[in-house]
């Protein structure tokens, strides 16, 4: 068994697998269709994006994944594993540790994946490193229609994005927060009543997601969601679907009495490349006469090899 980088020459390789890919980030897949498309190959051509494949060839056959990171954050995202007939390919684990390691030299310090619990690959992951830290249900709330009567959203706008940030701090817990960094910038949109509710909004060409932050002692939950959903600007036809995660499960029972579809429920992973390293370090301080003073504690991060 070997494992290699994929090089231009496999685009072709690469695209007959189309009809058999696992997708892994969800909301990508959603919002850009099937990363083996013909649009989708073209990610790979440009080496100035931090986009990397790889296959195992195995005795008889082949398994090959992807993975991305943006240079701005902070994880990597598994991209797919293909084909679905070889997620008990005895091979895959290796293949997702190769694909964790690349992430690691573009100094992601986490790689993220997004399963069916149900899936085959869900072990492969397991095998590799991969721990369930949350899960997910993606709503299709394309029929759903609202009024501008009962509109309440505003554009988030950069005086916003504190109050913001702390509606993110109120909501999702501490130790997700690593792996599921906060607003970074004026993007989405708030209700009017105060920042009690917030919506990102990422797009492509064949969907839309929203990705809810709502505090419990918001009003009319289910009406404004409507409202959002019904008014989106610039939507085109394109499907849209509302990411629920499960520190927000209350919203699930909200979306279904507005008539929303839920998919199956997927298993929110990551593996983590890098761990904190406590080292005693010696600082100047002002001592009391009598008074001993312990040396302070600095942290750290230290990737794993």
């Amino acid at each position: 068994m070997s494992i290699r980088p994929l090089a231009l020459l496999d685009l072709p390789y690469l695209y007959s697998f189309r009809d058999e890919v696992v997708g892994l980030d969800t909301a990508r897949n959603l919002t850009r269709g099937n990363p083996l498309s013909a649009v989708g190959l073209f990610s790979y051509v440009n080496p100035s994006r931090h986009i990397y494949a790889a296959i195992a060839n195995g005795e008889k056959e082949s398994v090959l994944g992807g993975v991305i990171h943006l240079p701005d954050e902070t994880f990597a995202k598994l991209l797919y594993i293909a084909p679905a007939s070889q997620l008990n390919h005895p091979d895959l684990p290796e293949l997702i540790e190769n694909l964790s390691s690349q992430a690691g030299t573009w100094g992601a310090f986490h790689v993220l994946a997004e399963v069916d619990e149900t899936s085959e690959a869900f072990v492969s992951l397991r095998k590799s490193g991969f721990s369930v830290y949350a899960w997910q249900r993606m709503w299709d709330v394309s029929d759903i229609t609202g009024t501008d009567s009962g509109f309440e959203w505003m554009r988030v706008k950069s005086v916003h994005l504190p109050s913001v940030q702390s509606l993110y701090n109120q909501i999702v817990p501490p130790l997700l927060q690593p792996m599921e960094p906060q607003p970074k910038s004026a993007n989405g949109w708030m209700c009017n009543e105060g920042v009690k509710c917030y919506v990102s909004v990422s797009q492509g060409g064949y969907g839309m997601v929203l990705s809810p932050l709502i505090h419990p002692e918001a009003k009319n939950v289910g009406e404004k969601l409507a409202s959002i959903i019904g008014n989106l600007p610039d939507r085109r036809n394109r499907p849209v679907y509302v990411r629920v995660r499960s520190y927000q499960a209350w919203l699930e029972p909200v979306l279904a009495d507005l008539g929303a579809k839920g998919a199956d429920r997927q298993a929110v992973m990551v593996k983590h490349l890098a761990r904190l390293v406590k080292e005693e370090q010696a600082v100047r301080a002002t001592q009391p006469a009598g008074v001993r003073v312990q040396p302070s504690q600095a942290n750290r991060v230290e990737r794993k090899k």
